[in-house]
């Protein structure tokens, strides 16, 4: 058997599994519970919605101008840039928003890494899905005729793609999972710098998580076409280690428990130590107490 019917498959799996396992961590070590992190998984979503249309548009735009005969350093150069700064303009706009206004609790260290782990497992997961649809379809159509599901003039190049597909090798197909988790630190790193924007209460907190996002990205997509893909993903590696010292570096001490909120977290109020009451002594019905008795009220 092909090797890599396994290792295709697990690639999508480990994509999908490292962001769930990442999140089973944290919120059991941490006891925060899910609701962080699935915001934070809506918030890579909600940000696409915006940026891949915006990305569309401004790429139809670009190829009615004179760009198209700029040379192509210029091209690279521009296109890095663009794509870098898209992304950060995107996605940390929409954590600072999330974070203003939906998720006004989300103030300590260990509620930003959790926020960030779910904005980068969104995207691990999402892409997981993918590859695994992509695997079963290249299963499907392993050693079929495709003259009747492809048109002529694309039969070859379908012919080629399920070729180099099925015999790249083994550790190629798992280098979408080995992105992942690198960039997973990465997504960390940027949602503690958007948060400080919220507890240093400085704005340029969001703008520097902007610049580190472009550079990141922008790095990326300039060098992939010189230094192949190994090298790029040592690169991205390298950005991983960077971001958990960010991560760290940030890191301080969490807030103490609001004790309105304790009870809803679980916590039994502190038991109440009652008050020992004296013993009453009966009072004996003497003729002279009764006698008393009568002008009491």
């Amino acid at each position: 058997m092909n090797i890599l019917v396994i290792t295709h498959a697990l690639n999508g799996l480990l994509m999908i599994a490292m962001p769930v396992g990442l999140a089973i961590f944290l919120t059991r070590r941490w006891k925060l519970g899910w609701r962080i992190w699935w915001v934070g998984f809506a918030t890579f979503i909600l940000s696409q919605v915006g940026h891949i249309p915006f990305n569309w548009g401004i790429g139809e735009l670009l190829n009615r101008t004179g760009m198209v005969y700029w040379p192509p350093l210029a091209q690279q150069v521009f296109n890095a840039s663009f794509l870098g700064l898209s992304a950060g303009l995107f996605e940390e706009g929409a954590r600072y928003l999330v974070l203003r206004f939906w998720v006004k609790d989300a103030r300590s260290w260990r509620k930003g890494v959790l926020f960030g782990a779910g904005h980068g497992g969104s995207e691990a997961i999402i892409l997981g899905i993918l590859v695994l649809v992509s695997y079963v379809s290249m299963l499907v159509v392993r050693g079929m005729d495709l003259s009747a599901l492809v048109p002529a003039s694309q039969l070859e190049l379908a012919q080629q793609q399920i070729a180099a597909y099925w015999s790249a090798p083994w550790y190629d197909s798992l280098l979408g999972a080995l992105e992942r988790l690198f960039t997973i630190p990465v997504h960390l790193a940027m949602a503690v710098m958007v948060l400080q924007a919220f507890t240093r209460k400085k704005i340029g907190w969001l703008f520097l998580a902007i610049f580190y996002h472009a550079l990141v990205d922008g790095t990326v997509v300039f060098l992939m076409p010189y230094i192949g893909g190994y090298w790029t993903e040592a690169l991205v590696g390298g950005f991983a280690l960077i971001s958990i010292l960010i991560v760290f570096l940030l890191r301080q001490p969490e807030p103490p428990p609001d004790p309105s909120t304790s009870l809803g977290a679980g916590l039994e109020p502190a038991p109440v130590a009652s008050a020992s009451i004296p013993a009453l002594k009966p009072v004996e019905e003497t003729p002279e107490n009764l006698e008393d008795s009568r002008y009491q009220s």
